[in-house]
């Protein structure tokens, strides 16, 4: 077990030192006006920073409404889309710094930590060639010297509220492409990674100095719900891109729909991969444990059960315990690059992977590996565990819900029927997999999986930003990313436009 943690002083020092290189200044606010950022490595404070008022929020919000009906939506697209070039020129050079705050605030290992960074890159990538491909559609009008057409326009002020797990990110994937779409943002982060969003923020900022594009573009609001529901309740934000739990998706999109506002809501996910007879148990045991290990359990994307046939369960379920085994005196620092697993983000994770352990017990369960507290005596304020398989007789309750924390259910299936019956029958519908070389298997999931995101012979985690990203049912139903998850971000016009000097009605019409 590794026991060599950095201190709350070195991290401090280090989240500094990345703020300033990022261009973030004057973050730091003294008592009672700040509020303490903190660190899941230590589970200690690191500095205070000051949350926004009401009344900032809501110039926040003016200004970002201003500044699009001003300049921003009549720069045209490409324009806009070298604003985005050069914040992926920005992160390109920062990305350390960038990977330094989100280990910090996350407790992200320090790959992943890079990979999520990586993500940023892409996505502005995508988005740049993206704001020369804003294509509509011309159709065949039914009326001669008349064209049909649709043409799309940006929608004004986009809202983002983001989770602690994939705190730069997911703000890229909404930033990157609302912005050359033409609207502008105000963005809501979480409360436990307030300083990877002042990083981010002072990058948008520099590029848009850089560019010459108006610097109301871009707006951070720092605070906890309160902060949140202003976006969520105002009618100048056209549309709010929310990413969360079930719970809060429920309570956000009733809210925006009644001022009839649009949502795009990622909420939560309870992933699933079928293992089948005919699968490659080698590729199969690396798929799950990565995605069921990675990030301490704290992905939307996080595999949480493993549905296996009968015939190979107890075989696949010993190698996993032992793949589990290799992780055990791997867990500790994330800045250490031999390590696999970090901390959980605060103790209501740790508390929440007991309960649902003990519940799991509780209904037959049978804990093979792991659940347990380490690191506590090194840091008594961080929540470090050991990633846990269960065995389960059935689908029970506690298995239907996610916990947030890295615990692996293993149930066993007889038919492939049966299989996606037990994987579909959860109201999440996010990521999911099947392992099998079995072509006809493969086919038959792909069609069947309720999920947004279906894969064959890989895990359930570590999407790529060309396709869209999203989930059915429980989990909001939004898309975005890649593909076309821009027009989330766009309001359609059809027209018609007339180029006779007839005045033909549609439907053959007779009126005067």
């Amino acid at each position: 077990m590794m026991t060599t943690l950095p201190t709350t002083a070195q991290l401090t020092e280090r989240a500094r030192t990345a703020l300033e290189r990022c261009g973030a200044s004057g973050f730091e606010a003294p008592a009672p006006t700040g509020q303490s950022a903190r660190t899941p490595i230590t589970g200690e404070p690191l500095f205070d920073i000051a949350y926004s008022t009401s009344a900032e929020t809501d110039q926040a919000i003016g200004t970002a409404q201003e500044t699009f009906r001003t300049v921003w939506r009549d720069t045209p697209a490409p324009q806009r889309g070298n604003l985005v070039r050069r914040l992926g020129e920005l992160l390109r050079e920062h990305k350390d710094d960038l990977a330094d705050l989100v280990t910090i605030e996350a407790g992200k290992i320090r790959s992943e930590a890079a990979g999520e960074v990586q993500e940023m890159i892409d996505i502005c990538d995508f988005a740049l060639g993206l704001s020369r491909q804003l294509y509509g559609r011309t159709m065949p009008s039914e009326r001669p010297g008349h064209r049909l057409m649709e043409t799309w326009h940006p929608l004004g002020v986009v809202g983002i509220i983001t989770a602690f797990n994939f705190p730069v990110a997911v703000w890229s994937w909404n930033t990157a492409v609302a912005l050359v779409c033409g609207n502008t943002i105000v963005w809501k982060p979480s409360e436990l990674s307030p300083l990877t969003a002042l990083a981010c923020h002072g990058l948008l900022m520099r590029a848009c100095q850089d560019v010459g594009a108006p610097m109301g573009v871009h707006q951070v609001v720092l605070g906890e719900r309160e902060v949140g529901a202003r976006l969520v309740d105002d009618p100048r934000v056209a549309l709010l891109s929310a990413t969360g739990s079930v719970r809060m998706g429920q309570q956000v999109g009733p809210r925006v729909a009644a001022r009839m506002g649009r949502c795009l809501l990622e909420l939560g996910g309870n992933n699933a991969a079928v293992i089948a007879p005919s699968a490659d148990l080698d590729l199969a045991v690396r798929g799950t444990v990565f995605a069921a290990a990675g990030t301490a359990g704290q992905r939307c994307t996080t595999l949480r059960r493993v549905i296996v046939h009968e015939d190979i369960a107890d075989q696949l379920t010993d190698r996993i315990v032992g793949a589990y085994g290799q992780l055990r005196p791997r867990i500790g620092d994330p800045f250490d690059d031999d390590t696999l697993v970090g901390p959980l983000i605060a103790e209501r994770a740790h508390t929440a992977l007991h309960g649902a352990l003990e519940r799991a017990a509780a209904d037959g369960g049978r804990v093979l590996t792991g659940g347990e507290r380490c690191l506590e005596k090194e840091a008594p304020d961080a929540y470090y565990v050991e990633p846990a398989v269960v065995r389960m007789p059935s689908q029970s309750e506690i298995v239907c819900e996610e916990t947030f924390a890295p615990i692996l259910y293993v149930l066993t299936y007889r038919t492939l029927d049966e299989a996606i019956e037990l994987h579909n029958g959860v109201t999440q519908g996010l990521s999911s997999a099947i392992f099998t070389q079995d072509q006809r298997e493969a086919e038959r999931f792909l069609a069947a999986s309720d999920c947004g995101i279906v894969n064959v012979n890989i895990g359930t985690s570590g999407a790529e930003i060309g396709g869209a990203f999203g989930g059915e049912k429980d989990t909001g139903g939004g898309r975005e990313s890649g593909s076309d998850a821009w027009r989330a971000y766009m309001r359609r016009a059809t027209n018609t436009v007339n180029y006779s000097d007839e005045l033909p009605l549609a439907q053959g019409v007779n009126f005067l």
